[in-house]
Parts: C-alpha cells; structure tokens; sequence
C-alpha cells in the first residue's frame, strides 16, 4: 500500500520535467553566416594551368563546386602510399589521443545531463550507540540512558533549473564535445596530409640523390678526361684542380640528401606508428605517383562548414555564448526540493515495523542578494570571453581563406616554373653536350665546360624540386579545402573507438 508521504515524493519527481521547460536566460546562439563572396582570389583562375613533358608536368584543371572525396590522397594512385596511410590511421598515437579526448568530452556531457534532468536518489544506511542525560532535554542530569539507533532512509533532491543555467551548462558541455570531434577531424586531417608530403618529400631526393649521382658520374669522367689532357701538356694545373673542385663539391651534395632521406623516413614510420628501427616501409619514386588533374574547388560558401579549424573555432564560440547563460542565471534564485523516507528503531528486527516511519519534505531557495558584485563581473567576464572568441573565429576564418587562395595560386605558378625548368634543363643538357665535344676539339676554354656543368647541374636539380613542389601543393589544396571528410562513410567513422581499445 502506498502511503501519502510516498505519493507526496512521487509528484516531486513528476513535477520536475515540467517545471524544466522554462526559458533559458542568456543568448540563444546562431551560427555564423559564411562570408559573401564568390572567389577566393582577386583576379580569375585559368581553367587550366600549363603543362611541361616531364614526371607531374600534366596540365591540372580548376573545377568550381566539385565535391571532395574523403580519401583524397587516392587521387595520386599509389598502392603504397594507401597502405601506409592505412596502417598510420589504425597506429597512430595522435589519432589515438584525439579519440580519447572526445570520449571524455562525451562522457562528461552525459555525466551533466544526470545532474540536470534527475534527481539525485541515494540509499543511507546507519547504526549508532548512543547515550545521553536529561540535561539535552532541560532536565536535571541523571546517569543517563544508553541505547541503539537503527536508521534505514531513501533521500531524494533535485536543483530545479527555472532560468536554464543547468541547461546552459549542457549546451556549453555539447559545444565542447564538438570541438573535441573537429579536432579529431583536424588531427585526421593533418595526419593523412603529412604522410602525403613526407612520402612526395621522400621521392624527391631520391631522385635528388639519383641526380647528383649522374651528374657525380659525368664529372669524374671528365675529370679523368682532363688529368689526361694535363700529362699531354693540352690544359693546365689550374684546370685540373678546378675540376676535381666542382667534383668534391658535387660529391658534397650528397650526405645532406641521403641525412634528409633518412629523416624522412624516420617521419614517416613514426606518423605510422612505429618505431623507426622496426619500420618496413614502401620506397616511393616520383613516378610511381600519379599529377591529379582535376582540381575540385568548393564554393566559397562550403568552405566554412568544411574545414575543421573553423567548425571547431565555431564551437569554443557556441560554448562562451553558453556561459554567458550560465553566469547570468547564477544572478537568479535556486530552488532545491528534497524529501526523505525511511525508518527508524532502537531494535534492528523492529527497522520495518509498524511506527518506526519516518518522512520529510523539503523546499529550499537561495537568493543571490550581496557577493561584492563577484556574480555581476563574473557575467561580464563571460561576455568578453565571448568576444575573444568570436574576434578568434573571424581570424580563423580569414586564414583558411587565405590558405586556400595561396593554395590556388602557388598550383598555377607551380605548373609555369616547371615548365620554365623543363626549359631550362633541356637546354643546359643540351649546352653541356656542345660544350663537352667542343672542349674534347680545343674549340672552348675549360672555363666554358666547367660553367656548363655547374649551369646543368642547378638545373636539374631545380627540376626535381620543381616537380615535387607540383605534387605536395596539390595535397596542400585539399588539405586546404578540409580533406573531404564529411563524405567519408559511416563504416569509416573514426570517431568510434579502434578495436584495440
């Protein structure tokens, strides 16, 4: 049978959702609109950029509007390079620790929503010996009495949330939870996009290092050619010494490349999630990667819901618009209904018998009335960090704006100076052939065939790094442009905990 003290206690549980759906005081926030323009730079994009008969010389085209896939990094065609992007999202301690920092923003949300919408019910179990006089009651003091107090209770209260500051505090906690996850979207990001420029990185100076090795080669032949000519009387000392200098000097390129080679190396293994010593890695050549030629450029108007800097930044600016709630209604009274029922006996086997009920109901209210203004300044605290974030959000938004026009940009001139080196190399190879067989007839001076080695060898090393620079720019636009993630499917969710943990 159900007594009146129960049914008084569960109409204080009922009434509470009720009471919940009051007003929040504070700013009830609004998403920033994106910046209206319709270009990301001043003047117009060719429709297409140049092109240049070497390895990533193929003309790219601009495609305005043109989504981005979430595996972007495919559009290179490089079975290893997939692979070793795979292997690096199930390894990497990064990845890991940004999963676990939105797991934890996640769980501190559900913790506050108990807080706000349930009250707190708690089981209190005590026994107590006690003695005491009839001086506690007034009386004359006499040896006193001792006995036993056994007390068995439920207790229940609950903070009603009239002016949302409960509530402001959930919509600042879910704010948080959302930057966690577009930071694990940018640590994603950044990852895949550093493996990328690690492994284009990698392939240039192995072809660097091939180069320098050729042209290395060249010149020791000549040099032979040359100490030849000395024992016949046919050039001078100076010559000789003059080319066994460009030649030490070439052989010199050689360890800074092969140091950065391995760096590389190193860099990717560890963004892999391994260690260097332990690492089994693919050796990436330029050639074995594919020049997208399609370049997909999002509308201006996407780039903000796109890129996961600025969502992020939108989200620190949704959670201080939420404090400003929470510091205000702190300003308001709080209410705390509580009630308690349970039974009380000198005898534990009379606990739940009849009479050893007991109950009480509970209203209690605070109202704020003087704290030295700390609660007024505190809410104007609120606001200025407010402020500060919205001033953070407006520059992060300028400068993926500017990282994206840059982007654009440096892919145009990218394509003209390979050309122009595609240029220059062929005739700097060309100019050395003349020179070397003129040299061999004693129609040039040696100065002439030492300025058309070091002329060739400039050239063909700024080649390679030109050809580079074409691949990982290209990778900087799509990192630019947010890597595409919001088309990844749902079997791809790396928000999800990895199977290892």
């Amino acid at each position: 049978m159900i007594s009146y003290s129960h049914l008084k206690i569960a109409v204080v549980v009922t009434i509470v959702p009720v009471l919940l759906t009051g007003c929040a005081v504070g700013p009830n926030f609004r998403s920033s609109k994106p910046p209206s323009t319709n270009a990301y730079t001043a003047t117009a994009l060719p429709e297409k950029t140049a092109a240049a008969p070497v390895i990533g010389g193929a003309a790219q085209c601009f495609v305005p509007g043109q989504d981005i896939s979430a595996q972007w990094w495919t559009l290179f065609h490089s079975e290893a390079l997939n692979h070793l992007i795979h292997l690096a999202l199930a390894n990497s301690p990064t990845l890991a620790a940004a999963q676990a920092t939105l797991r934890q923003a996640q769980e501190n949300l559900r913790a506050q929503v108990g807080v706000v919408f349930f009250p707190k019910v708690d089981a209190n179990y005590s026994a107590e010996r006690e003695k005491f006089t009839g001086a506690v009651l007034g009386q004359a003091a006499t040896t006193g009495t001792t006995f036993n107090l056994y007390n068995a209770s439920v207790s229940v209260s609950y903070l009603l949330d009239f002016f949302g500051g409960g509530r402001r505090e959930l919509e600042a906690l879910q704010s948080q939870v959302d930057y966690q996850r577009f930071q694990l979207e940018g640590s994603y990001l950044t990852l895949t996009s550093n493996i990328v420029t690690a492994t284009i990185s990698e392939a240039s100076l192995r072809l660097q290092i091939r180069a320098t090795r050729e042209i290395l080669t060249v010149q020791e032949k000549q040099l032979d050619v040359v100490e030849s000519q000395f024992q016949l009387g046919g050039v001078a000392r100076s010559d000789v010494l003059a080319q066994r200098t460009q030649v030490a000097q070439t052989r010199a390129i050689l360890p800074p490349l092969e140091r950065n080679l391995s760096q590389t190396r190193h860099q990717l293994a560890v963004l892999a999630g391994m260690l260097p010593s332990e690492a089994v890695l693919p050796e990436f050549e330029l050639d074995s990667l594919q020049l997208p030629q399609e370049l997909p450029v999002s509308l201006p108007s996407s780039l903000v819901r796109q890129r996961p800097d600025i969502s992020a930044s939108e989200a620190l600016l949704h959670a201080a618009s939420a404090q400003i709630g929470v510091a205000t209604a702190n300003l308001y009274p709080q209410i705390t209904l509580s009630g308690r029922y349970g039974s009380e006996a000198l005898k534990i086997g009379d606990l739940f018998g009849t009479g050893s009920s007991v109950w009480a109901l509970g209203v209690g209210l605070l109202q704020p009335v003087f704290h030295g203004g700390e609660l007024t300044h505190k809410r104007r605290a609120a606001i200025a960090a407010y402020d500060q974030a919205a001033a953070q959000y407006r520059e992060t938004v300028l400068l993926a704006f500017q990282n994206v026009a840059d982007a654009l940009r440096i892919l145009d001139a990218d394509a003209t100076t390979l050309k122009a080196q595609a240029e220059a190399e062929i005739a700097a190879r060309e100019t050395l052939d003349l020179t070397q067989e003129q040299f061999r007839l004693g129609a040039v001076s040696y100065l002439s065939l030492l300025n058309a080695e070091r002329q060739y060898q400039q050239t063909r090393i700024s080649l390679v790094q030109a050809q580079a620079a074409r691949f990982a720019d290209t990778a900087a636009l799509f990192q630019a442009l947010g890597g595409g993630w919001w088309n990844r499917r749902p079997q791809d969710d790396i928000t999800a905990p990895r199977n290892n943990e």
